[in-house]
């Protein structure tokens, strides 16, 4: 079904390709409840490649999605435009006013910072306590989760020895729960990171839980008991090239990274590197959209489309 986009992004024309739904006003005609808003904060330095990741996760769904990209104020990207930052975002100012019924917070390349080094920290805790009231399901995602969790709860992130960086499996601690509905007991999901959350202090927490985790990368994914937060501390929602990607912008930079684990055929970065994530990552997204975000007095359903 389809999402509507601002016209003139980019990912509409790259996401048609692959035959995901995406429209506009002008050719769009409907008669629905209402449809399911959702507003994207992206902190990610490639704006557009986390667009078209990201909207690609959201349009696998038969719901009918509004969808909102938010930037800040405090921080002026350095890789994305500012013509298509100006006409494709807004600031929270803009829409303070507003409800929507789910959020999503990218991850940002400020891991090895503290948290009130970061430039727009202050905005974003803003945005933080803005989300308390007016979302009423928000899915963090990797340094946006430890945000998140440092802000909300007071839990620290930790460096680690040496990043994480590539495919891993996961194991599913939870079969009962909404969210994890229809994952197999162990699953793949791609890490990249340099810090780390402690297992023990997400337990800690009461209000808190574990939802799955792998023995290398750590806890993959954590809740609020009431299913108002999402912890995601991987990319589910990365690309199959995503991670070569990053692996080759390391190496021009200079840095010590190796080849990302469990990644390419035979550890040969001249092979294409395999895809064995893409199906948990669309369940996710659709669980999060159909038990979190499309709750009791929302409807995405379309019942008219031209």
């Amino acid at each position: 079904m389809p999402v509507k986009v601002p016209n003139g992004l980019a990912a509409k024309e790259q996401l048609a390709d692959k035959h995901i739904n995406l429209v506009n006003k002008e050719n769009f005609s409907i008669r629905v409840f209402r449809p399911l808003k959702i507003v994207i904060l992206n902190l990610m330095p490639l704006k557009q490649q986390t667009e078209l990741q990201l909207l690609r996760m959201l349009g696998n769904t038969p719901l009918y999605l509004e969808v909102t990209f938010l930037r800040t104020e405090s921080y002026t990207a350095k890789n994305t435009s500012a013509e298509h930052m100006n006409h494709f975002y807004k600031t929270l100012h803009e829409v303070k006013d507003s409800s929507f019924d789910g959020m999503i917070i990218t991850g940002a390349p400020v891991e090895n910072l503290p948290f009130e080094s970061v430039q727009y920290w202050k905005e974003l805790t803003g945005i933080f306590d803005w989300s308390r009231t007016n979302v009423k399901s928000t899915l963090h995602i990797c340094w946006g989760a430890q945000a998140a969790l440092y802000y909300h709860y007071g839990i620290q992130k930790y460096r680690l020895p040496e990043k994480v960086f590539g495919i891993y499996e996961h194991t599913r601690l939870r079969k009962d729960l909404q969210l994890l509905k229809g994952f197999d007991d162990h699953f793949s999901v791609p890490h990249s990171r340099y810090t780390d959350i402690r297992k023990q202090d997400i337990e800690s927490i009461e209000s808190l839980e574990i939802l799955a985790e792998s023995s290398e990368a750590g806890v993959y994914l954590a809740a609020s008991k009431d299913g108002k937060d999402i912890f995601s501390f991987g990319h589910s929602e990365y690309d199959r090239e995503t991670l070569h990607e990053e692996y080759k912008r390391d190496k021009e930079k200079g840095l010590n990274t190796g080849l990302p684990k469990n990644y390419f055929p035979h550890n040969d970065e001249n092979l294409r590197p395999r895809l064995t994530w893409r199906s948990h990552a669309q369940l996710l997204y659709s669980n999060w959209l159909n038990y979190h975000v499309c709750q009791e007095g929302t409807s995405g359903f379309i019942l008219e489309c031209n």
